[in-house]
C-alpha cells in the first residue's frame, strides 16, 4: 500500500475511532496486553534476530541495551498498557459550559487530534507505549521505529493491529511504516496526518520541523542536570545522584551534569566519586572539582552541553543558587532538572526559575516518565511549551471544539440600535461523557 493510502486509511478509521464508546477501547486494550504476554516467545524471538543484527553492525551499548527485551521488559509493556486502560477516558469531557444567553449554551469538549506520526529511536517498548495512548485518546497512528528493531517493531505491531481489529478498533487506526523515504513522504500529506511526534537527536526534531507543514511535538535531547545545594543531606545527594546515572544511563532522563556548592564540595564530592568509580562511571570536572576530587578528568566546554546516555558524568562547582540556574538554563535541554536541598526557599526558587519541563526537589531525574507520573505511558517527553509538556499522555493527545446550541438564536439580534445583550453566564455544574 503506497503511504498517501496508508494516511488517507488511518484518517478514516480515525474518524470512527473519535466516537467510539470507553468501554470498547477499554476491552481492545486488555486484549492487547494478554496478547503481549501470550505471545511473548514470539517476540523474544523477533528480538534475537535484531540483537545479533546490532552485534554484526557493532551498534552502541546505550542502542542495544535499549533495543533489548525480554521476560520482564514483555511484562512491563503489558502492564503499561493495562495502566492505560485503566485511566479516565479523555474524550468527551467538557472543560466549560457558558450561557451566552437564554436558551443558548456554548460547550467547549475534548476530542482527540485525529491522526499521529510518530517517529522513535531503537526502543520496541514505544510500539506498545505509543498505540495504547493513541487507541484510549481516541486518535489513529502511523509508527515509525528504529531499523535496528524492525523484527521487534513487526511482530508488536501484528500483535497489537490484530488484535485491536479483533476488538472494535476500525482497521487501519495502527498502522507501521519502516524506511526513511517513507518518513519524508508522510512529512508531506498534511491533509491527512494532524501532529507528528518525533523521539530522537536533536538533530531529527529539527529536520522534522523544518521539512513539514504538520504541527510537530519536539521530543529532542535529555540534557538533564542535579543542584547539590549547600543545604543538601549528603546521604540523599549521593544516593539522587547515583541513581539518576547508573539506574539506566541509555534513557533521556537520566542525569548529564552535576552541579555542586562550593560549601559542601569538599565533603560531598570524594563521596560521590568513591561511589561512582565502583559503577565504572567516568568523572570530567571543572578545575575547582579536580582540585577536591584528583581523579577527575577535565571536562571540556563541549561537555556541559552533552547528553552522554553512558556512564560518564560531568560535575561543576558553582558559588550560588543564582549560578547553577543560570548554568541550568543555559545548557539544558529543558528536559528535567533536579537540586538536592535542606532549604525549602532555596528549592522553590530553584523549581520556579530553572525552565525546564520537569522540576524536581530531592528526587531522582529518572522519575520524570509518563507511567511513573500516572499517566500509563508517554509518547515522549516535550521539551516544547506549546499545547503539552513533559511527559505526553492522554492529555497530550486531544485537543477540544466548541459545540454552541441554540433555539434559533441568529446575530441580527444581537447587532443595531436594540440589541439584545449576551448573558455569558458561567455554568459551574460540569460533566464528563
Amino acid at each position: 500500500m503506497r503511504i498517501e493510502q496508508q494516511a488517507q486509511f488511518a484518517k478514516e478509521a480515525s474518524l470512527k475511532l473519535a466516537v467510539l464508546p470507553t468501554g470498547v477501547k477499554n476491552k481492545a486494550l486488555n486484549a492487547i496486553a494478554n496478547s503481549i504476554k501470550s505471545n511473548s516467545r514470539k517476540i523474544i524471538e523477533a528480538n534475537k534476530k535484531d540483537l545479533e543484527l546490532a552485534e554484526k553492525q557493532r551498534l552502541s551499548k546505550v542502542l542495544t541495551d535499549r533495543l533489548k527485551i525480554g521476560n520482564d521488559k514483555i511484562h512491563e509493556m503489558a502492564e503499561e498498557i493495562i495502566s492505560v486502560a485503566k485511566l479516565e477516558d479523555p474524550v468527551g469531557k467538557t472543560l466549560s459550559q457558558t450561557e451566552l444567553d437564554k436558551g443558548l449554551m456554548l460547550y467547549q469538549v475534548t476530542c482527540p487530534i485525529g491522526v499521529i506520526g510518530a517517529v522513535f529511536e531503537s526502543r520496541p517498548d514505544a510500539v506498545t507505549q505509543i498505540s495504547a495512548l493513541c487507541l484510549k485518546s481516541g486518535n489513529a497512528v502511523i509508527l515509525k521505529g528504529g531499523s535496528e528493531a524492525l523484527n521487534s517493531n513487526r511482530i508488536l505491531f501484528k500483535i497489537i493491529s490484530e488484535t485491536a481489529e479483533k476488538n472494535g478498533i476500525p482497521k487501519g487506526a495502527v498502522q507501521l511504516i519502516e524506511t526513511r523515504e517513507e518518513v519524508a513522504q508522510i512529512l508531506k500529506l498534511h491533509d491527512f496526518i494532524d501532529l507528528v511526534i518525533p523521539r530522537g537527536s536533536n538533530a531529527f526534531v529539527k529536520y522534522v520541523q523544518e521539512h513539514t507543514k504538520i504541527p510537530v511535538l519536539g521530543h529532542s535531547e535529555g540534557i538533564c542536570h542535579i543542584y547539590v545545594d549547600k543545604n543538601a543531606d549528603l546521604n540523599k545527594a549521593v544516593s539522587i545522584s547515583f541513581d539518576a546515572k547508573c539506574q539506566y544511563p541509555a534513557v533521556c532522563n537520566a542525569v548529564e551534569t552535576l552541579l555542586v556548592h562550593k560549601d559542601i564540595a569538599k565533603k560531598f564530592l570524594p563521596r560521590m566519586v568513591e561511589r561512582f568509580k565502583k559503577a565504572n562511571v567516568e568523572i570530567r570536572g571543572d578545575d575547582k572539582s579536580r582540585n577536591i576530587a584528583k581523579s577527575i578528568k577535565k571536562a571540556t566546554e563541549q561537555d556541559w552541553g552533552t547528553e552522554y546516555n553512558d556512564l560518564i558524568l560531568s560535575v561543576k562547582v558553582v558559588n550560588k543558587l543564582d549560578e547553577a540556574i543560570s548554568h541550568i538554563n543555559r545548557h539544558s535541554s529543558k528536559h528535567t532538572d533536579a537540586i538536592v536541598t535542606e532549604n525549602k526557599k532555596n528549592a522553590e526558587m530553584f523549581m520556579n526559575l530553572v525552565d525546564s519541563a520537569s522540576v524536581m526537589w530531592n528526587a531522582s531525574t529518572r522519575l520524570a516518565d509518563g507511567f511513573r507520573y500516572g499517566k500509563g505511558a508517554e509518547v515522549g517527553i516535550s521539551t516544547a511549551k506549546i499545547h503539552a509538556r513533559g511527559p505526553v499522555g492522554l492529555e497530550g493527545l486531544v485537543i477540544y471544539k466548541y459545540k454552541l446550541v441554540g433555539k434559533g438564536h441568529i446575530v441580527r439580534d444581537y447587532a443595531g440600535k436594540n440589541a439584545k445583550k449576551f448573558t455569558h453566564k458561567i455554568v459551574n455544574h460540569i460533566k464528563s461523557r
